[in-house]
């Protein structure tokens, strides 16, 4: 008896390079930007001169984290979306504990992340830590299946990353995470604000290159995982400010006109001169305007805090009532 051979499309990774690089707008979810290399130049970009989301979602946690859990109701379950190494929630984690014992579950598509996220975080007293390598609604499943009766969940997305989703999907998500609550469960959203646009411009296309690098390791890793030709010196980190939909774009543009073979996929991909692959969509909200996005997808708005240096927001939902 022969095996099969597995498809060259069985990744996910694979999978979402095919569809994206043949559309006429070449593009690809901002999730792939995070293997080992750009989880790390990520964590490099936190600490840019030119990046204060990160320093400003953190400020924020660390003064309100006591008023969070509180309004929160004391939850007993915290789901952290997309951890990261945890630095910021650290904050949210010791101040449930000092009320309560705590179950802290980050879900994370990179193994790499949440190694580093629970080997952080282990020293908390009063906090027990479940890793869970997932994308986020299978993760919310797998982090929300068994508990208790009656235990109160807080659900976080921190750090803007409801700003890489079109409207129409952010709003979708949130019902989608609303759909797996329980009333008088929670979510804290994280989310940037709108600025000045030469701010923002520098935040994402930095002095030392860290965020050129960030990007660019995106065709590393096709070449590295799918067998691709990318010369990585024939692209360009590009960000650019879309004011009409008030978000930061990131692409890779083609300095010059070529065709470039990834052999996993038996694929081709032309590019012209000056065409780009999208990479990232970054949306910048106005206060309101987070709360209203929270509202239209089944959650009810307790409160807000806003770092006003930066221009950041924390703000805090509930599940009181059916959809």
């Amino acid at each position: 008896m022969f095996a099969l051979a597995p498809s060259p499309l069985a990744t996910p990774f694979a999978r979402a390079v095919a569809e994206g690089f043949t559309l006429e707008q070449k593009s690809i979810s901002a999730s792939w930007l995070y293997d080992e290399l750009g989880s790390a130049l990520f964590e490099a970009i936190t600490l840019l001169p030119e990046y204060g989301l990160t320093r400003a979602d953190s400020a924020l946690l660390e003064r309100a984290s006591r008023e969070i859990v509180t309004s929160a109701d004391a939850p007993g379950l915290i789901v952290e979306l997309g951890s990261g190494t945890g630095t910021k929630t650290r904050h949210i984690l010791e101040a449930a504990a000092h009320q309560s014992l705590v179950e802290y579950i980050p879900i994370d598509i990179s193994r790499t992340a949440l190694e580093a996220c629970t080997a952080s975080l282990k020293s908390i007293r009063g906090v027990t830590i479940r890793p869970v390598e997932a994308t986020y609604l299978e993760g919310i499943e797998s982090a929300l299946a068994h508990r208790p009766t009656g235990q109160r969940a807080l659900i976080l997305f921190l750090g803007s990353t409801i700003g890489n989703f079109a409207m129409p999907e952010a709003k979708a998500f949130l019902h989608g995470i609303r759909q797996r609550m329980r009333i008088g469960d929670s979510l804290l959203l994280g989310a940037d604000l709108v600025k000045d646009r030469k701010r923002l411009l520098d935040a994402y296309d930095d002095a030392l290159g860290v965020t050129a690098a960030f990007n660019l390791n995106l065709l590393t890793r096709i070449n590295r995982e799918l067998d691709g030709t990318f010369p990585i010196r024939r692209f360009a980190h590009e960000a650019r400010y879309n004011e009409r939909g008030s978000r930061i774009e990131m692409h890779l543009r083609s300095r010059i006109s070529q065709t470039v073979r990834i052999d996993v996929l038996d694929l081709d991909v032309n590019f012209r001169k000056g065409e780009t692959i999208w990479t990232e969509s970054s949306h910048k909200f106005e206060p309101d305007g987070i709360r209203r996005l929270g509202e239209n997808a089944g959650w009810h708005p307790l409160r807000q805090w806003i770092d006003s240096d930066w221009g950041f927001a924390e703000t805090l939902f509930t599940a009181n009532g059916s959809l």
